[in-house]
């Protein structure tokens, strides 16, 4: 019968007020930037199909399985608190900032918080588990960052652009340099010694890494760094344009002072402290030519001796 008030599930009992969130779902979502698009989060479904391999449509998903371990964050993330309140202040390109869900709350996360508002860097909100599985498990401390891949330039397009310059053409190429700090100090020495590009090969060399970028202090945004399949073949490539190529090695006889074409299109190349350049490499420089060093001292810091070198070039050019 209708409005029997007697049969069961025909009336509820009062259950009193509801609490409600008191403001903080509003609070904890404030100040956290523009919403990525899907295919720009990691753990989105549009983010996954986009990757090289990826089905689309009603396929079974190939298996992206790797057997190689994975040991802490990639060349594209800078994880833990004081690494991110750093990388945002030396002004390393962000593309999304995570936070883990219950993340504590100390200076440091207010700071990045309150950086990342001001300077529209979208931050989201995930899973620490999943924070885990993007950062390849690195201690993120319940925040990371998530860069840009870099974007090299061709060394065509290298050599172009330093033969065009207003000023003498000045490429510095590395060889076998790993430590990606030596490769961001020497960005900076090319910067501030008015060298056009660096030059690396694709294998045993490193990359423009979160470190690099750091270590650079900014370069890395102005000097353009091209890497070639095969280095012997772009120093090829560069001497038939013109260019002179010197390589620095310590037990060389000509003191860099010394060195011939300095003051003409320059390619100057530099090796790793321990092992030097390659044999192939050599081959390929006109001149070997060595920093005049204490004999008490066996070698220098790659990033030191392209400072060095830079600086010797720059002065005999007038600069």
């Amino acid at each position: 019968m209708a409005g029997n008030s007697q049969r069961r599930g025909a009336t509820t009992k009062g259950k009193g007020r509801t609490a409600g969130s008191g403001g903080r779902i509003r609070r904890s979502l404030a100040g956290k930037g523009p919403t990525p698009k899907a295919e720009d989060r990691p753990y989105h479904n549009a983010y996954k199909s986009k990757k090289p391999g990826a089905q689309g449509g009603g396929g079974a998903p190939r298996n992206t399985t790797s057997s190689a371990p994975r040991s802490g964050a990639g060349p594209e993330w800078v994880s833990g608190r004081n690494p991110v309140v750093e990388a945002l202040h030396a002004g390393l390109p962000v593309k999304t900032a995570y936070i883990a869900e219950g993340a504590e709350r100390d200076d440091r996360l207010r700071d990045i918080l309150k950086f990342t508002a001001e300077h529209s860097i979208p931050m989201l909100q995930t899973t620490r588990g999943e924070l885990d599985r993007m950062t390849g498990g690195a201690v993120h401390q319940g925040v990371a960052l998530q860069l840009p891949p870099y974007e090299y330039a061709h060394p065509e397009d290298l050599m172009t652009l330093a033969l065009e310059s207003d000023t003498e053409a000045l490429i510095v190429a590395l060889d076998q340099i790993t430590d990606p700090r030596n490769l961001g100090a020497i960005i900076r020495s090319a910067a501030a010694f008015g060298a056009h590009g660096v030059l690396i090969p694709e294998r045993r060399s490193a990359g423009l890494t979160a470190v690099a970028w750091k270590t650079s202090a900014g370069a890395a945004a102005r000097v353009p760094l091209a890497r070639a399949k095969n280095l012997n073949r772009a120093l090829e490539d560069y001497e038939k344009a013109g260019f002179t190529i010197i390589g620095l090695a310590g037990e060389a006889e000509t003191d860099i002072t010394a060195a011939m074409g300095l003051d003409g299109p320059l390619v100057v190349v530099i090796g790793s402290e321990g092992n030097g350049l390659a044999r192939l490499v050599r081959e390929h420089c006109h001149q070997l030519v060595r920093i005049p060093i204490s004999s008490e001292v066996e070698s220098l810091n790659a990033s030191v001796a392209a400072s060095l070198a830079l600086y010797e070039v720059s002065r005999i050019r007038g600069n």
